[in-house]
Protein backbone atom coordinates (compact mmCIF):
# COMPACT_ATOMS: atom_id res chain seq x y z
CA UNK A 1 0.00 0.00 0.00
CA UNK A 2 2.72 2.55 1.05
CA UNK A 3 4.02 1.96 -2.72
CA UNK A 4 0.64 3.08 -4.16
CA UNK A 5 1.04 5.96 -2.11
CA UNK A 6 4.36 7.57 -3.72
CA UNK A 7 3.23 5.93 -7.41
CA UNK A 8 0.01 7.95 -6.91
CA UNK A 9 1.74 11.29 -6.60
CA UNK A 10 3.63 11.00 -9.44
CA UNK A 11 0.65 11.13 -12.17
CA UNK A 12 -1.12 13.87 -10.32
CA UNK A 13 0.51 17.01 -10.94
CA UNK A 14 -2.15 17.60 -13.57
CA UNK A 15 -5.01 19.20 -11.16
CA UNK A 16 -4.89 22.49 -13.10
CA UNK A 17 -7.28 21.33 -16.06
CA UNK A 18 -10.47 22.16 -17.80
CA UNK A 19 -13.70 22.75 -15.46
CA UNK A 20 -15.72 19.84 -14.78
CA UNK A 21 -18.90 19.17 -16.19
CA UNK A 22 -21.62 19.24 -13.29
CA UNK A 23 -25.15 18.42 -13.76
CA UNK A 24 -27.06 20.98 -12.45
CA UNK A 25 -29.86 18.95 -11.16
CA UNK A 26 -27.79 16.88 -9.33
CA UNK A 27 -25.14 19.39 -7.43
CA UNK A 28 -24.58 17.37 -5.01
CA UNK A 29 -23.81 14.58 -7.31
CA UNK A 30 -20.48 13.88 -9.56
CA UNK A 31 -21.02 13.50 -13.43
CA UNK A 32 -18.78 11.74 -16.11
CA UNK A 33 -20.71 11.13 -19.43
CA UNK A 34 -23.61 9.67 -17.95
CA UNK A 35 -22.56 8.52 -15.16
CA UNK A 36 -23.66 10.31 -12.25
CA UNK A 37 -21.91 9.66 -8.22
CA UNK A 38 -24.66 10.73 -5.89
CA UNK A 39 -23.46 11.06 -2.07
CA UNK A 40 -26.83 11.12 -0.98
CA UNK A 41 -26.13 7.50 -1.17
CA UNK A 42 -24.95 6.45 2.04
CA UNK A 43 -23.28 3.62 -0.01
CA UNK A 44 -21.30 5.71 -1.58
CA UNK A 45 -18.96 6.70 1.44
CA UNK A 46 -16.20 4.67 3.23
CA UNK A 47 -16.67 6.14 6.61
CA UNK A 48 -19.80 7.84 8.03
CA UNK A 49 -20.41 8.75 12.10
CA UNK A 50 -22.10 5.78 13.75
CA UNK A 51 -21.54 2.86 11.54
CA UNK A 52 -19.33 0.14 11.24
CA UNK A 53 -17.22 0.58 9.12
CA UNK A 54 -13.03 1.34 8.35
CA UNK A 55 -13.41 4.26 10.69
CA UNK A 56 -14.91 2.52 13.30
CA UNK A 57 -12.01 -0.18 13.90
CA UNK A 58 -10.89 -0.40 17.54
CA UNK A 59 -7.19 0.51 17.75
CA UNK A 60 -5.45 -1.28 20.38
CA UNK A 61 -2.37 0.64 21.06
CA UNK A 62 0.31 0.27 22.97
CA UNK A 63 2.78 3.08 24.45
CA UNK A 64 6.50 2.16 23.20
CA UNK A 65 8.73 4.27 25.89
CA UNK A 66 12.32 4.00 26.88
CA UNK A 67 12.01 1.18 28.70
CA UNK A 68 9.98 -0.73 26.71
CA UNK A 69 6.54 -1.21 25.60
CA UNK A 70 4.15 0.06 27.92
CA UNK A 71 0.30 0.44 28.98
CA UNK A 72 -2.02 -1.15 26.35
CA UNK A 73 -5.59 1.23 24.88
CA UNK A 74 -7.75 0.76 22.64
CA UNK A 75 -9.14 3.89 20.91
CA UNK A 76 -12.70 4.03 20.03
CA UNK A 77 -14.97 6.78 18.16
CA UNK A 78 -16.18 9.62 20.93
CA UNK A 79 -19.94 8.95 21.97
CA UNK A 80 -20.16 13.02 21.45
CA UNK A 81 -18.40 15.90 19.51
CA UNK A 82 -18.97 19.19 18.22
CA UNK A 83 -16.45 18.81 14.94
CA UNK A 84 -17.07 17.10 12.10
CA UNK A 85 -13.60 15.60 9.84
CA UNK A 86 -13.66 14.94 5.71
CA UNK A 87 -11.25 12.82 4.71
CA UNK A 88 -9.70 12.43 1.37
CA UNK A 89 -7.05 9.19 1.08
CA UNK A 90 -4.04 8.87 -0.78
CA UNK A 91 -3.49 6.84 -3.85
CA UNK A 92 -3.88 3.57 -3.04
CA UNK A 93 -6.54 1.71 -5.88
CA UNK A 94 -5.38 -1.26 -7.69
CA UNK A 95 -8.07 -0.91 -10.04
CA UNK A 96 -7.68 -1.39 -13.59
CA UNK A 97 -7.49 1.88 -15.60
CA UNK A 98 -6.74 5.70 -14.77
CA UNK A 99 -9.79 5.60 -12.03
CA UNK A 100 -10.94 3.16 -9.61
CA UNK A 101 -14.46 1.91 -9.09
CA UNK A 102 -16.73 2.66 -6.46
CA UNK A 103 -16.09 -0.24 -4.86
CA UNK A 104 -12.95 0.04 -1.81
CA UNK A 105 -10.71 -2.78 -1.76
CA UNK A 106 -8.89 -3.97 1.06
CA UNK A 107 -5.97 -1.06 0.58
CA UNK A 108 -9.25 2.10 0.75
CA UNK A 109 -10.06 0.46 3.83
CA UNK A 110 -7.08 -0.37 5.52
CA UNK A 111 -5.75 3.22 4.62
CA UNK A 112 -8.49 4.90 6.14
CA UNK A 113 -8.69 2.63 9.56
CA UNK A 114 -4.55 3.38 9.80
CA UNK A 115 -4.58 7.25 8.78
CA UNK A 116 -8.22 8.59 9.88
CA UNK A 117 -9.95 6.32 12.11
CA UNK A 118 -8.24 7.84 14.97
CA UNK A 119 -9.45 10.84 14.50
CA UNK A 120 -12.85 9.64 15.05
CA UNK A 121 -11.99 9.93 18.94
CA UNK A 122 -11.89 13.61 18.21
CA UNK A 123 -14.40 14.49 15.36
CA UNK A 124 -17.34 12.73 13.62
CA UNK A 125 -15.67 10.73 10.28
CA UNK A 126 -17.11 11.60 6.98
CA UNK A 127 -14.85 10.27 4.09
CA UNK A 128 -16.32 9.73 0.66
CA UNK A 129 -15.29 6.72 -2.10
CA UNK A 130 -14.09 8.68 -4.86
CA UNK A 131 -12.35 7.57 -8.48
CA UNK A 132 -9.26 8.42 -7.63
CA UNK A 133 -6.56 8.41 -9.79
CA UNK A 134 -4.61 4.89 -9.97
CA UNK A 135 -1.83 2.91 -9.87
CA UNK A 136 -2.44 1.63 -13.72
CA UNK A 137 -2.55 5.58 -14.20
CA UNK A 138 0.85 5.52 -13.83
CA UNK A 139 2.46 4.02 -16.11
CA UNK A 140 0.21 5.35 -18.87
CA UNK A 141 1.17 9.06 -17.52
CA UNK A 142 5.11 8.36 -17.09
CA UNK A 143 4.59 7.48 -20.96
CA UNK A 144 2.99 10.62 -21.87
CA UNK A 145 -0.30 10.31 -21.86
CA UNK A 146 -2.60 12.56 -21.25
CA UNK A 147 -4.77 11.73 -17.56
CA UNK A 148 -6.20 15.35 -17.31
CA UNK A 149 -9.51 13.73 -18.00
CA UNK A 150 -8.62 11.48 -14.96
CA UNK A 151 -7.37 13.83 -12.69
CA UNK A 152 -10.62 16.03 -13.12
CA UNK A 153 -13.51 12.62 -12.60
CA UNK A 154 -11.70 12.14 -8.90
CA UNK A 155 -11.74 15.79 -8.25
CA UNK A 156 -15.34 16.55 -9.64
CA UNK A 157 -16.14 13.13 -6.84
CA UNK A 158 -14.46 15.13 -4.15
CA UNK A 159 -16.40 18.06 -4.58
CA UNK A 160 -19.64 16.35 -4.90
CA UNK A 161 -19.12 15.04 -1.41
CA UNK A 162 -17.93 18.07 0.08
CA UNK A 163 -21.48 19.87 -1.23
CA UNK A 164 -23.43 16.74 0.43
CA UNK A 165 -21.74 17.18 3.55
CA UNK A 166 -22.27 20.32 3.75
CA UNK A 167 -25.79 20.47 2.16
CA UNK A 168 -27.11 17.23 3.96
CA UNK A 169 -24.64 15.72 6.74
CA UNK A 170 -22.66 18.76 8.80
CA UNK A 171 -25.55 20.47 10.23
CA UNK A 172 -23.81 23.80 10.61
CA UNK A 173 -20.90 22.22 12.61
CA UNK A 174 -17.46 23.23 12.57
CA UNK A 175 -14.81 21.10 10.17
CA UNK A 176 -11.59 19.95 9.67
CA UNK A 177 -10.29 18.85 5.92
CA UNK A 178 -7.62 16.38 6.20
CA UNK A 179 -5.99 14.83 3.88
CA UNK A 180 -2.74 13.01 2.48
CA UNK A 181 -0.92 12.93 -0.97
CA UNK A 182 -3.37 12.76 -3.97
CA UNK A 183 -5.78 13.57 -1.06
CA UNK A 184 -3.90 16.73 -0.13
CA UNK A 185 -3.69 17.57 -3.77
CA UNK A 186 -7.66 17.57 -4.36
CA UNK A 187 -8.91 19.29 -1.00
CA UNK A 188 -5.77 22.15 -2.05
CA UNK A 189 -7.63 22.88 -5.31
CA UNK A 190 -11.22 22.58 -2.83
CA UNK A 191 -10.30 24.64 -0.67
CA UNK A 192 -9.26 27.43 -3.19
CA UNK A 193 -12.60 27.33 -5.21
CA UNK A 194 -15.21 25.94 -2.81
CA UNK A 195 -14.52 27.01 0.62
CA UNK A 196 -12.47 30.79 0.74
CA UNK A 197 -14.86 33.76 0.18
CA UNK A 198 -17.83 31.81 1.00
CA UNK A 199 -19.90 31.96 4.31
CA UNK A 200 -18.48 28.08 5.15
CA UNK A 201 -14.99 29.29 5.55
CA UNK A 202 -16.01 30.83 9.05
CA UNK A 203 -16.81 26.73 10.10
CA UNK A 204 -13.50 25.42 8.86
CA UNK A 205 -11.45 24.64 11.94
CA UNK A 206 -8.32 24.23 9.84
CA UNK A 207 -7.37 22.13 6.74
CA UNK A 208 -4.62 19.33 7.39
CA UNK A 209 -2.82 19.11 3.88
CA UNK A 210 -0.05 16.67 4.57
CA UNK A 211 2.39 14.90 1.63
CA UNK A 212 1.97 17.62 -0.99
CA UNK A 213 3.20 21.01 -2.46
CA UNK A 214 1.49 23.85 -0.96
CA UNK A 215 3.17 27.39 -2.17
CA UNK A 216 3.75 30.45 0.25
CA UNK A 217 5.63 33.55 -0.64
CA UNK A 218 9.09 33.22 1.48
CA UNK A 219 8.90 34.68 4.52
CA UNK A 220 4.99 34.74 4.67
CA UNK A 221 1.88 33.08 6.06
CA UNK A 222 -0.51 33.65 3.14
CA UNK A 223 -0.32 33.86 -0.65
CA UNK A 224 0.26 31.60 -3.31
CA UNK A 225 -1.59 28.72 -3.23
CA UNK A 226 -4.68 30.30 -1.09
CA UNK A 227 -6.10 33.85 -1.90
CA UNK A 228 -6.67 34.21 2.21
CA UNK A 229 -6.35 31.15 4.64
CA UNK A 230 -2.91 31.30 6.41
CA UNK A 231 -0.70 28.78 7.74
CA UNK A 232 -1.69 27.65 11.32
CA UNK A 233 0.80 29.49 13.21
CA UNK A 234 -0.78 29.31 16.88
CA UNK A 235 -1.94 26.68 19.31
CA UNK A 236 -6.24 27.18 19.12
CA UNK A 237 -6.23 29.17 15.88
CA UNK A 238 -8.74 28.43 13.01
CA UNK A 239 -9.31 28.89 9.60
CA UNK A 240 -5.87 27.86 8.46
CA UNK A 241 -3.77 25.39 6.72
CA UNK A 242 -1.44 22.71 8.31
CA UNK A 243 0.81 21.15 5.46
CA UNK A 244 4.44 19.91 5.09
CA UNK A 245 6.47 17.70 3.50
CA UNK A 246 8.59 15.45 5.77
CA UNK A 247 12.37 14.66 5.41
CA UNK A 248 14.96 13.24 7.41
CA UNK A 249 17.13 16.17 8.87
CA UNK A 250 20.31 14.22 7.19
CA UNK A 251 18.53 14.28 3.77
CA UNK A 252 16.61 17.61 2.93
CA UNK A 253 15.07 17.79 -0.46
CA UNK A 254 18.05 17.45 -3.50
CA UNK A 255 17.63 19.86 -5.96
CA UNK A 256 15.07 18.00 -8.31
CA UNK A 257 12.77 16.74 -5.37
CA UNK A 258 9.11 16.12 -6.43
CA UNK A 259 7.94 17.13 -2.89
CA UNK A 260 9.67 19.96 -0.43
CA UNK A 261 10.78 22.05 -3.37
CA UNK A 262 9.21 24.60 -5.54
CA UNK A 263 10.81 26.46 -8.82
CA UNK A 264 8.28 29.38 -8.47
CA UNK A 265 10.23 32.57 -8.04
CA UNK A 266 9.61 34.19 -4.89
CA UNK A 267 7.46 30.58 -3.15
CA UNK A 268 8.88 28.41 -0.95
CA UNK A 269 6.85 25.19 -0.30
CA UNK A 270 4.99 25.77 3.09
CA UNK A 271 5.82 24.16 6.29
CA UNK A 272 3.42 24.08 9.90
CA UNK A 273 5.12 22.05 12.46
CA UNK A 274 2.29 20.34 14.19
CA UNK A 275 4.33 20.18 17.12
CA UNK A 276 4.66 23.48 17.39
CA UNK A 277 2.93 25.89 15.10
CA UNK A 278 4.42 29.34 16.91
CA UNK A 279 8.20 27.57 15.38
CA UNK A 280 11.14 25.93 16.18
CA UNK A 281 11.80 22.11 17.31
CA UNK A 282 8.64 20.46 18.86
CA UNK A 283 8.96 16.67 20.23
CA UNK A 284 6.11 14.90 18.09
CA UNK A 285 3.21 12.42 19.10
CA UNK A 286 3.46 9.61 16.70
CA UNK A 287 1.37 6.59 15.93
CA UNK A 288 2.43 3.59 14.00
CA UNK A 289 1.11 0.75 12.32
CA UNK A 290 3.15 -2.59 12.48
CA UNK A 291 1.28 -4.60 10.40
CA UNK A 292 2.74 -5.56 7.23
CA UNK A 293 2.27 -2.78 3.89
CA UNK A 294 2.34 -0.17 5.97
CA UNK A 295 5.84 1.03 5.85
CA UNK A 296 6.74 -0.96 9.05
CA UNK A 297 8.24 -3.74 7.69
CA UNK A 298 12.12 -4.41 8.83
CA UNK A 299 11.92 -2.04 12.06
CA UNK A 300 12.74 -3.81 15.38
CA UNK A 301 10.55 -1.44 17.48
CA UNK A 302 11.84 -2.83 21.20
CA UNK A 303 14.68 -4.49 22.07
CA UNK A 304 11.72 -6.50 24.05
CA UNK A 305 10.64 -8.15 21.16
CA UNK A 306 7.52 -7.45 18.50
CA UNK A 307 5.09 -5.21 19.20
CA UNK A 308 1.95 -6.77 21.70
CA UNK A 309 -0.70 -5.31 19.56
CA UNK A 310 -0.36 -3.65 16.37
CA UNK A 311 -0.10 -0.03 16.87
CA UNK A 312 2.16 1.91 18.60
CA UNK A 313 2.45 5.40 20.43
CA UNK A 314 6.01 6.93 20.59
CA UNK A 315 5.81 10.55 22.35
CA UNK A 316 9.18 11.83 22.14
CA UNK A 317 10.98 9.34 20.16
CA UNK A 318 11.04 11.74 17.01
CA UNK A 319 11.10 15.49 16.91
CA UNK A 320 11.13 17.99 13.88
CA UNK A 321 11.06 21.37 12.80
CA UNK A 322 10.49 23.22 9.93
CA UNK A 323 13.50 24.60 7.54
CA UNK A 324 12.44 27.15 4.37
CA UNK A 325 15.68 27.68 2.53
CA UNK A 326 14.35 29.53 -0.66
CA UNK A 327 12.12 26.78 -2.81
CA UNK A 328 12.68 24.47 -0.30
CA UNK A 329 10.38 23.77 2.49
CA UNK A 330 10.00 20.68 4.40
CA UNK A 331 9.24 19.34 8.08
CA UNK A 332 12.97 18.28 9.04
CA UNK A 333 13.11 14.88 11.72
CA UNK A 334 14.74 14.01 14.01
CA UNK A 335 14.99 10.67 15.35
CA UNK A 336 16.56 10.91 19.73
CA UNK A 337 18.09 8.08 19.37
CA UNK A 338 20.02 6.28 22.31
CA UNK A 339 21.80 2.87 22.05
CA UNK A 340 20.94 2.02 25.57
CA UNK A 341 17.29 2.29 26.11
CA UNK A 342 14.47 -0.38 24.33
CA UNK A 343 12.69 1.59 21.64
CA UNK A 344 14.19 1.68 17.84
CA UNK A 345 16.45 4.31 16.42
CA UNK A 346 15.18 4.01 13.59
CA UNK A 347 11.79 4.59 12.11
CA UNK A 348 9.93 3.60 8.79
CA UNK A 349 8.72 6.19 5.54
CA UNK A 350 10.99 6.65 3.52
CA UNK A 351 10.07 5.84 -0.48
CA UNK A 352 11.60 3.47 -2.56
CA UNK A 353 10.67 1.45 -5.86
CA UNK A 354 11.71 -1.35 -7.23
CA UNK A 355 14.59 -1.35 -4.40
CA UNK A 356 16.14 2.19 -5.35
CA UNK A 357 15.36 5.10 -2.99
CA UNK A 358 14.37 7.97 -4.10
CA UNK A 359 15.71 10.69 -2.07
CA UNK A 360 13.49 13.09 -3.77
CA UNK A 361 10.13 11.85 -1.82
CA UNK A 362 11.38 12.09 1.79
CA UNK A 363 9.86 10.84 4.77
CA UNK A 364 6.39 10.61 2.38
CA UNK A 365 5.26 7.29 3.60
CA UNK A 366 4.80 8.32 7.17
CA UNK A 367 3.83 12.15 7.35
CA UNK A 368 0.59 11.25 8.82
CA UNK A 369 2.28 8.73 11.38
CA UNK A 370 4.92 11.24 12.25
CA UNK A 371 2.18 13.63 13.70
CA UNK A 372 -0.60 12.01 14.42
CA UNK A 373 -1.02 12.71 17.78
CA UNK A 374 -0.18 16.37 17.49
CA UNK A 375 -2.96 16.71 15.25
CA UNK A 376 -5.87 15.40 17.09
CA UNK A 377 -4.93 17.72 20.01
CA UNK A 378 -5.10 20.16 17.86
CA UNK A 379 -8.09 19.34 16.87
CA UNK A 380 -9.39 19.81 20.16
CA UNK A 381 -7.76 23.01 20.82
CA UNK A 382 -9.41 24.62 17.45
CA UNK A 383 -12.59 23.31 18.77
CA UNK A 384 -11.88 25.13 22.28
CA UNK A 385 -11.14 27.94 20.00
CA UNK A 386 -14.13 28.11 18.23
CA UNK A 387 -16.89 27.22 21.19
CA UNK A 388 -15.23 30.28 22.93
CA UNK A 389 -15.68 32.58 19.83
Amino acid sequence: MMKSLVAGALALAVWAAPAWAQDPHAENASMIGTRIVDYAADSNWLCLPGRADACATPLPTAALNANGYGSVGQVTPAARTEVDCFYVYPTVSTDPGLNSDLTPGPSEQGTAMVQFARFASVCRPFAPIYRQMTLASIPRALGGEDVTAASEIAYGDVRAAFRDFIANRNDGRPFVLVGHSQGSLHLTRLLAEEIEGKPVAARMLSAMLLGWNIEVPEGQLVGGSFRSTPLCSRAGQTGCVIAFTSYRAATPPPADAFLGRTRRPGMTVACANPAKLSGGTGALDSYWFTGPGFGGNGIEWSSEGAPPVPFLRTEGLVSAACVNRGGAGYLSVMVNADPADARTDRIPGDVSLSGRSLPGWGLHLADMNLVQGDLLRIVEEQARAYRRR
